[in-house]
């Protein structure tokens, strides 16, 4: 049962985790809402009076500023945790004290009329608060994916709460009184306070550890305020755009005829019920119905929300609000009157509170993220009290008794017609400010545009998308194609046909991704065709993609689709197979099959596109191929051959992969570890074979898969015991380094102390893995990176919350003592260093093997005094590991480096580079020296700059091949030196910044030589 329904709403494990934490909370926080809402209005209508209403609503427009200002400082003084956990601890002292009273006028038989204006504003208060305390909750306790997940069931189980308020209130007000209702209200907000409570230490606290510790050291002096535009600023930019004046002026007008019609429905119903508990009953059933249709709602609020759009969603909400307020006036003197305006209240609150307010935030979403806050909270603090203050000030002529309630409705509905007008205007005046602001945030505009415009094909907004397709601007033209692409309406196919001849590659995509062939026509599909001969083979392919889907017209299709099997570019080649499957060709899988084998044999970018379609179409009979292809000695193909073993879930070769992963780099280890989870359940046996594996970086591997194809119960029955056992087997390996410095070997040391910490931080990672399936994954990561923290306070606070047993107690403590053993370094040898070194020589790691046996070879050759004339695999590596740019390289980065570096050496007085010509190669100097030079302006040479070892040159002309600006020559006797070339160069800076922040300082340091020289001469 559980599992459908999980899958019916799309929750995963994680979610479901916190949902049953955190569905209490919104369910009696939703109970204690609605409880107090409808208490403290029955009793401030009945014994203060409804007339006084839009008094107190004006009186509490002015004082929210005050408000929002008191509880910003308090933001600012207090952690968040304990600020949430302050303001709800307010909220239920304020509800506590109210209800007290309360039940004290009741004993006692006495009552304070003056009192219910104070028991409106302080409940009215919490009302507000509580509702942004628990969204704020849901959004900082949860990821944003996680949160879009879990909302609709938050907010189902508030709505539900709601109702059961209603229900509560029906029957307690009539039995008990309207004091009872109210002091209900704290008793459950306490129950919800112990799961808020529970909520926050198990997921917030761990994401503010750091934040704490800065608030408990800040000094006694005023921080620094971030530089903020005036409000005047805003208001002056929103005088000049139409768009937004039109956006705040629905924004304030919505919430005003909300108001009014709230006015209307107190007001009638105190004069239908004039008995209090009768009163209190009528508005707890109002309140169980119109909770009851907020739940209905929710059930389809997001497929009408993607199918009519945010603009068309808030017209249609404006129509409501006039066809309910144009029936209230109507009805409200006749015996349906009291059904009317109750009916137009509870649906009215529905609208406004939970689709209007989702809706309005994209009307900021086209401002330049600097300035989106400041004008979202500028429009909304002007719409909240210009809209309080509109309904309020309309309401007082009947509290002054200008007009009668009729009439007043009727004036309603006016307001509520000009709304209808706002919201149209509005609607059109998007498309404009969108094409306004695209050029700054074009690559989110396409969604929001989406969202906004929905999906309905008549729309007049969409149309208006074809009058921009001629725009000078290119990035207009291509949101304009994306929102028309996203219609998928065939009507549009004229229009974009007409764009074949555009000059820019880019747009062409956009016109091809924007087509709908669903119902073209032959001729329209030879115009569409002539893009496969588009010199530009990203075009060409999408063609392919596209003219694959005119599945009515298929013999057409293949005809022209079978021609680019022979296409010069792979990529092209491998729409085209694809597109030949997907439309079922049986005729031309000859021809496919021949098209696969030639990328597969022709090796590079046609391989990865091989291994792509192989993948893609499930091939598996070129499984075997594929595999052979592990080997390749381009990494891409290697990264595109991994990902196609996993795409055919071909298990047998888990344990090749895993033997792949200890000299892999980051981007082969990413591959082979998706690959895995590709496996799905058929990866499952060979994986857990492999979970008590002897090296960490294949345990790390194959435990990190388990934990993303495991269930959580299956995580805990089959890989929770070998983990900790794992973790907490001997660690002898720490021997080394110390053993190394005894014997007086420092760089060797250094490298296997590097190389004890990789091992170590990989048990480290593949506990963390496991961790993240038993807990948040936010709070996982906030924790890892807390016990990293170069802070004592962080990091002792971080293994704080982890003691506490997160998640799984026994891997949480067996992680911990992990953890600690990282801080016990090894000061000492306990045994001879010798036998240290004949036991390294069989541990399970190969670095630390070959490090013990190169220390070994060196004791007993130490009174040869014989040098090497070229250095090992381990010498280079060494070498690397002194160089700054490679300093902060694992230890299987540096073998990396060092397998493809090349030594070489260099007799007096050759040049190594040039000036005025291409350099495709970096050099390390291992021994001699090299001088850079440079010609003057008056065409002689000066020298910039003596380099020796352990320096480079070279670096930046290799990655790009261009003309190196000086000249390098050998001098004082031969040189020897590694090198790299640029190919392999670029590479390494893509996989491992920190070579390309090196390089950069490398560079920055020779520009200094040169100024330096510079200032000389002159």
């Amino acid at each position: 049962m559980q599992g459908s329904l999980t899958g019916w709403l799309g929750l995963r494990t994680e979610d479901m985790r916190k949902l049953w934490m955190m569905l209490p909370i919104f369910y009696f926080s939703g109970i204690a809402e609605s409880l107090n809402y409808t208490a403290f209005m029955a009793l401030f209508n009945q014994r203060f009076g409804v007339q006084y209403l839009p008094y107190i609503y004006i009186f509490e427009a002015a004082i929210m500023p005050l408000e929002g200002w008191l509880l910003a400082k308090l933001a600012n003084r207090l952690p968040k945790a304990k600020m949430m956990t302050t303001l709800y601890l307010i909220m239920i002292g304020l509800l506590a004290v109210n209800g007290a009273v309360l039940l004290g006028f009741k004993a006692g038989g006495i009552d304070f009329r003056y009192y219910y204006p104070i028991l409106f504003l302080s409940s009215n208060f919490v009302v507000r608060q509580l509702t942004l305390l628990l969204w704020s909750t849901a959004f900082d306790l949860c990821p944003t994916q996680q949160a879009k997940r879990m909302m609709p069931v938050f907010i189902a189980s508030t709505t539900t709460g709601g109702i059961t308020a209603g229900l509560l209130a029906h029957q307690i007000g009539k039995l008990l009184g309207t004091e009872a209702v109210y002091a209900l209200a704290p008793v459950l907000m306490v129950l919800g306070f112990v799961f808020f409570r529970k909520a926050l230490a198990r997921y917030l606290v761990p994401l503010t550890l750091k934040e704490d510790i800065r608030l408990k050291t800040q000094s006694a002096a005023e921080p620094k305020e971030e530089t903020q535009l005036p409000a005047g600023y805003y208001a002056k930019q929103m005088l000049r755009s139409p768009f937004l004046l039109c956006a705040v002026a629905l924004m304030t007008l919505m919430p005003a005829v909300y108001f009014m019609i709230e006015y209307q429905y107190f007001t009638a119903a105190e004069a239908k019920f004039p008995v209090e508990g009768d009163l209190t009953s009528f508005y707890g059933l109002i309140t169980a119905i119109q909770f009851t249709f907020c739940l209905l709602l929710q059930t389809v609020s997001t497929r009408l929300m993607n199918w009519l759009g945010a603009s068309n969603m808030l017209l249609a909400i404006t129509v409501v609000f006039f066809g309910g307020f144009g029936l209230t006036a109507m009805f409200l003197n006749q015996s349906l009157g009291i059904f009317m305006v109750s009916g137009s209240y509870a649906i009215f609150y529905i609208l406004l509170y939970y689709i209007a307010e989702p809706c309005y935030q994209l009307f900021f979403k086209m401002m330049p993220i600097s300035k989106r806050d400041g004008y979202r909270y500028f429009a909304q603090g002007v719409a909240a009290s210009g809209g309080i203050l509109i309904g309020s000030l309309l309401s007082l002529l009947h509290s002054f008794g200008l007009i009668q309630l009729s009439p007043l409705a009727w004036l309603g509905v006016a307001v509520a017609a000009i709304l209808v007008v706002v919201a149209w205007f509005g609607r059109n005046l998007y498309v404009r400010e969108l094409v306004k602001s695209v050029q700054s945030l074009h690559a989110d505009l396409s969604e929001i545009a989406g969202s906004f415009i929905g999906g309905i094909r008549s729309s007049k907004a969409l149309s208006a998308m074809l009058g921009y397709l001629k725009h000078p601007n290119d990035y207009v033209r291509e949101l304009a194609l994306e929102v028309i692409g996203k219609a998928k309406d065939s009507a549009f196919l004229p229009h974009l046909i007409g764009m074949i001849g555009e000059e820019s590659s880019r747009i062409r995509l956009a016109v091809l991704r924007a087509m709908n062939l669903q119902g073209a026509t032959i001729q329209d599909l030879v115009q569409v065709a002539s893009f496969l001969e588009d010199e530009d083979p990203e075009v060409r392919a999408e063609c392919v993609k596209l003219i694959s889907k005119a599945t009515h017209l298929r013999s057409q299709s293949h005809f022209f689709i079978r021609v680019k099997l022979l296409d010069n570019h792979p990529k092209v080649v491998h729409e085209g197979v694809k597109a030949l499957y997907a439309l079922e060709s049986e005729e031309s899988y000859q021809a496919c099959d021949e098209a696969i084998i030639k990328m597969l044999d022709n090796g590079g970018e046609w391989a990865v596109y091989g291994c792509h379609t192989v993948a893609d179409l499930k091939l598996h009979t070129y499984a075997a191929w594929v595999l052979s292809l592990l080997d390749d000695h381009r990494p891409a193909v290697k990264v595109a051959a991994a990902h196609c073993i996993g795409q055919l879930q071909h298990v047998e070769a888990i344990p090749f992969l895993l033997t792949m992963v200890p000299l892999a780099d980051q981007e082969m280890r990413k591959a082979i570890l998706q690959a895995f989870v590709d496996m799905g359940e058929k990866a499952l046996p060979a994986l857990l074979a492999h979970v008590n594996h002897a090296n960490p970086f294949i345990w790390n591997a194959a435990v990190t898969a388990l934990a993303e194809l495991l269930d959580e119960s299956m995580l805990r029955k089959q890989l929770v015991d070998p983990c900790v056992a794992r973790m907490l087997a001997s660690t002898q390996e720490r021997a080394l380094p110390a053993a190394l410095n005894e014997l007086g070997m420092k760089g060797l040391a250094e490298l296997a102390g590097q190389r004890c910490t990789e091992l170590h931080q990989a048990l480290v990672g593949g506990a963390w893995a496991v961790m993240a399936k038993f807990a948040d994954e936010r709070v996982v990561a906030t924790l890892r990176e807390a016990a990293e923290d170069e802070s004592d306070e962080v990091r002792d606070n971080g293994l704080e919350v982890l003691a506490e047993g997160l998640g799984d107690r026994r891997l949480a403590l067996a992680l911990l003592e992990l953890l600690k053993q990282d801080d016990a370094a090894h000061s000492s040898v306990k045994q001879e260093p010798h036998l240290i070194l004949q036991e390294a020589k069989s541990w399970s790691d190969d670095w630390l093997k070959d490090i013990a046996s190169y220390a070994l070879s060196s004791l007993e050759r130490v009174d040869m005094r014989e040098e090497r004339k070229f250095l090992t695999m381990l010498d280079k590596v060494i070498f690397l590991k002194q160089v700054s740019l490679f300093a902060d390289l694992s230890v299987d980065e540096l073998g990396l480096i060092a397998g493809i570096a090349t030594e070489e050496v260099h007799e007096d007085l050759t040049y190594l580079l040039r000036r005025g010509q291409s350099n495709a190669a970096m050099y390390l100097i291992i021994e001699g020296n090299v001088e850079l030079s440079n010609e003057t302006g008056e065409g002689e040479t000066g020298t910039i700059g003596v380099l020796g070892p352990k320096q480079a040159l070279g670096e930046t002309t290799a990655l790009d091949g261009s003309p190196s600006s000086i000249t390098a020559q050998v001098i004082f006797d031969e040189v020897r030196v590694l090198t790299l070339q640029g190919e392999s160069l670029s590479r390494l800076v893509r996989l491992y910044p920190e070579i390309g922040i090196g390089l950069l300082h490398a560079s920055s340091a020779r520009v200094r030589l040169l100024e330096n020289m510079l200032l000389k001469m002159a």
